[in-house]
């Protein structure tokens, strides 16, 4: 550990007096207020990176699409591995499949690589990236189609729950542009070991396979909607974390509509999401009518909410008399609160749970709140309260995180009391939510109830 600070540290530290000194001879004959200003706040930025790669240590930058992982969480006591340990999945094509680092080939050659593998199944109608990657690359361009398959993600047996372990890196503020990035290694960070595009046929046949095999979560899928500023890998990344953490052993899908991965992206991504509303129709048919899975729950964040509410209605339509929609998990809907009003009541049913988590720390719900002109986000909770919907379980998280450098944007899958939440509720469906948390508190208005963290 001394030997990682001395070196990574100094590096970092070099790294940004370099970029210092660039902007400071860029102002010098600007106004001194300019100039001070400027400075000032590069400080704070480099020196936030630089503390961070002293007092992290390697894989403190887990690559979250809004901050890394919540500081007071990952301090926390440690807590338990799943409950079972995801078996590698059948054998893709040798070309697809990269090569450890060398760090883990003797471990490897020994039977133990200490990596966990987990099948993500996917959709998307992201346009594919020209590469000599031996494997496929999903950009941000929209391609107009529904492309579907699966990508095997290795899980370090080292992994600390609500973390996605992966190798620190210098980030331009603002830009998707990576200047230093340190290597990856599979026993200490998620990596992406194949990605395979695959037909109907031989996609429903793999997760059919996959459903038949498990054993905890027999006939159960769920499907993650990704949110705003999340590019492919990213989203891969999160639905393996949630699965391995709550040792989800049923098929677990994503669908990544085609976001800019970019914080000055946001009217593209909102576009993009809407654009996206019937290739993800077309996917979430394709799960509730071919997969063979019996009881589904899905799962939306952030922007995910807006194309997910929107097909619902029509998706439920047509599911055959074998099949439920059991749970729905809308995380910091980054939708309208009128508009979510009107949607969210074409969700709820009385042998459904819907649960929203909302909060009034979360910054990206404050910076959607101002470009919407004001108006309050169904994932905000401002001075009146959460939006309560009949049929919703809304929970106010706003005390699951008080930390005011990060974002809290991700507490769905970072806190240990919201993934433990989604866990009880995948497994249990157990409702009022003070059963599953006994600690809430139940405020009563003229619109319904809601729930509070304390």
């Amino acid at each position: 550990m001394a030997t990682w600070i001395t070196a990574d540290g100094a590096f970092a530290a070099g790294v940004g007096s370099l970029i210092y000194s660039g902007v400071w001879v860029g102002v010098r004959d600007r106004s001194r207020g300019v100039k001070w200003g400027v400075r000032a706040g590069l400080l704070v930025v480099i020196g936030t990176f630089v503390a961070r790669v002293f007092v992290g240590g390697p894989g403190s930058y887990a690559h979250d699409h809004v901050t890394s992982p919540e500081r007071q969480l990952a301090q926390g006591s440690q807590v338990d591995r799943p409950l079972v340990s995801m078996a590698a999945p059948e054998a893709v094509e040798p070309r697809r499949i990269s090569e450890p680092e060398s760090g883990s080939r003797s471990t490897a050659a020994q039977g133990d690589p200490g990596w966990d593998v987990v099948r993500v199944f996917y959709g998307t109608d992201r346009a594919l990236l020209p590469t000599f990657e031996p494997r496929c690359v999903y950009g941000a361009s929209r391609s107009g189609r529904l492309a579907i398959g699966h990508v095997d993600v290795t899980v370090p047996k080292a992994h600390e729950q609500r973390r996605i372990e992966r190798p620190w890196a210098v980030r331009l503020p603002f830009m998707a542009a990576t200047l230093i990035e340190r290597g990856e290694d599979p026993q200490h960070h998620f990596t992406i070991r194949a990605v395979a595009a695959l037909s109907q046929e031989a996609f429903i046949s793999l997760v059919r396979e996959r459903l038949a095999a498990a054993k905890l979560f027999r006939e159960r899928a769920v499907v993650f909607v990704h949110g705003y500023n999340t590019d492919f890998d990213f989203a891969v990344y999160r639905t393996a974390q949630m699965a391995y953490d709550l040792a989800f052993d049923g098929a677990a899908f994503l669908y990544s509509w085609p976001s800019a991965s970019g914080v000055t992206s946001y009217v593209y991504d909102r576009d993009s999401a809407e654009q996206s509303e019937p290739h993800l129709s077309a996917f979430l048919d394709l799960v509730v009518r071919e997969s063979g899975a019996k009881k589904i729950t899905l799962i939306a964040h952030s922007m995910g909410n807006r194309p997910l509410l929107r097909v619902f209605r029509t998706i439920e339509t047509r599911l055959p008399e074998d099949v439920r929609i059991d749970q729905v998990i809308l995380a910091a809907p980054d939708v309208d609160r009128d508009l979510f009003e009107q949607l969210a009541r074409g969700i709820t049913r009385p042998d459904r749970g819907v649960t929203l988590y909302a909060s009034s720390n979360d910054r990206a719900m404050v910076a959607a709140r101002l470009i919407a002109g004001g108006v309050p986000r169904a994932g905000d909770v401002p001075p009146g309260g959460p939006v309560v919907v009949p049929g919703i379980d809304t929970i106010d998280i706003s005390q699951a995180s008080v930390d005011t450098f990060v974002l809290n944007h991700s507490l769905y899958a970072q806190s240990r009391m919201l993934i433990g939440d989604i866990g009880m509720l995948i497994a249990t469906g157990l409702r009022p939510p003070e059963l599953r948390l006994p600690g809430l508190v139940r405020v009563k208005t003229a619109k319904g109830d809601y729930w509070r963290y304390p």
